[in-house]
């Protein structure tokens, strides 16, 4: 397992080759890889979003997506787990979050994939406050209405 929170730009492609390359006790041992990669829009709320500020607690923030992981690893046989998360200044377009799953079977990567990313989006410290194209605001509920 991984978990990295990050500033620098991220490319979600290169960060699964390189983890994978160097996750010699992997091969062959999987047979699915589930990924799922957020990315930052334009728009939210029906205004247009120049940029977003994305701002975590940091020690607190890797502990609980840590907790998130466990426990999904307890519901699902997977192998393993890449996650990282941008924090700071974001633009349009620029990938947010990745996780990746590994698991022997298709319905395990798939099914922890989607518990990690709900966890991550109803309970991790992380806070987005938007740049719009007039003045800029916190975000206080995500897609699903739980607050941030």
């Amino acid at each position: 397992m991984k978990i990295k929170i990050t500033e620098t730009a991220l490319n979600p492609w290169q960060e699964i080759e390189n983890y994978q390359a160097n996750k010699s006790e992997l091969s062959g041992k999987f047979g699915a890889t589930n990924i799922f990669i957020g990315t930052m829009r334009d728009f939210n709320d029906g205004d247009e979003v120049t940029s977003m500020t994305l701002e975590h607690y940091s020690g607190m923030t890797e502990k609980q997506l840590a907790t998130i992981i466990e426990k999904t690893q307890q519901n699902y046989a997977i192998l393993d787990v890449l996650l990282i998360h941008r924090v700071g200044l974001l633009l349009p377009n620029q990938p947010i979050v990745l996780i990746a799953i590994w698991a022997v079977h298709r319905g395990d990567a798939f099914d922890a994939c989607r518990e990690i990313m709900e966890a991550l989006k109803s309970s991790t410290p992380f806070w987005k406050k938007e740049n719009l194209t007039e003045g800029s605001r916190w975000v206080t509920k995500n897609s699903k209405g739980y607050q941030t």
